[in-house]
């Protein structure tokens, strides 16, 4: 296929390297100038887009989504996809898709789970919103990128799905550090919690796969010093979005909010930023109940 890629950052720029050394025809576009081996470069994302058969984005929020949208979908041809990767509100992701589809084109809300070592390894989840002839035509692009896709819904049931998904991990990182704290405080052997908790009903993501106590299970970020695989500015930016979504939804999510405002204090006011999200634990660990 002819691929236009819209956003070459962490993990934009390894997706992009994945389509072309699958042998696609990709030309990028990257408002920081950024450049993909084997891939063309486009001197603005219209230009990027023109003649594609899918226009694939990777941008920081709905905002920038938005005011790309408004830049490519005129340049796009009459049943091009456009598949936007990036994690941002819901309510962008179906407008963006419901734009694109006036226009004549396919539209795709996709996130991605896996973070920058997902990206680079071609391992991603990806979660879809869209119509079935919009995800099948994907897809194929998915299956390069990534080890998963998962056709959730209709346009922003993709979105719907990963801020639901990573409200669940912050809130399961908060009780898994604060219950290693209180372990501690009880006299109680981290590796003996791990080897009880990990088996028990208080399995969980958090504890199994990506343990933030340092030297306990498979090894985590906790074992590089807390250096980011899912940067603690990244869980907040998606809490906020489960936040903002709950609100237009009227939803009662007290444990999200109490998260997102767990996650706002560490942050911003507690050395946090620039963190994993499992760092959670030191920050517990020097901390009373007061």
């Amino acid at each position: 296929m002819k691929i236009a890629f819209i956003g070459l950052g962490n993990m934009g720029g390894p997706m992009a390297a994945n389509l072309v050394k699958a042998g696609h025809e990709v030309t990028g576009f990257d408002t920081a100038g950024v450049t993909v081996e084997g891939a063309a470069t486009a001197s603005t994302a219209a230009e990027a887009a023109t003649g594609a058969d899918v226009v694939i984005t990777m941008l920081p929020n709905g905002t920038i989504l938005r005011a790309v949208a408004d830049q490519i979908i005129p340049a796009m041809s009459p049943g091009a996809a456009f598949v936007d990767c990036s994690t941002v509100d819901v309510d962008s992701a179906r407008a963006v898709a419901q734009q694109a589809e006036n226009a004549g084109l396919m539209a795709v809300d996709a996130p991605v789970s896996g973070g920058i070592g997902g990206a680079a390894g071609g391992t991603l989840t990806f979660m879809a919103g869209g119509s079935d002839a919009a995800f099948a035509k994907a897809e194929p692009l998915f299956d390069i990128m990534g080890q998963k896709a998962v056709h959730c819904g209709a346009s922003g049931a993709g979105q719907a799905a990963k801020i639901c998904n990573n409200m669940i991990l912050g809130v399961t990182m908060i009780a898994t550090c604060e219950a290693f704290a209180l372990a501690d405080k009880l006299g109680l052997d981290r590796q003996k919690m791990f080897d009880v908790v990990s088996t028990s009903s208080g399995y969980s993501w958090s504890m199994n796969a990506y343990c933030p106590a340092p030297g306990v299970g498979p090894s985590s970020p906790a074992d590089n010093g807390y250096t980011p695989g899912f940067a603690a500015d990244l869980m907040l930016k998606d809490l906020r979005l489960s936040q903002q979504a709950a609100v237009s939804a009227d939803a009662d999510t007290p444990m999200g909010e109490l998260a997102q405002a767990l996650y706002t204090q560490f942050v911003e006011d507690e050395g946090g930023t620039g963190k994993d999200f499992s760092a959670m634990l030191p920050r517990f660990e020097s901390r009373g109940r007061s």
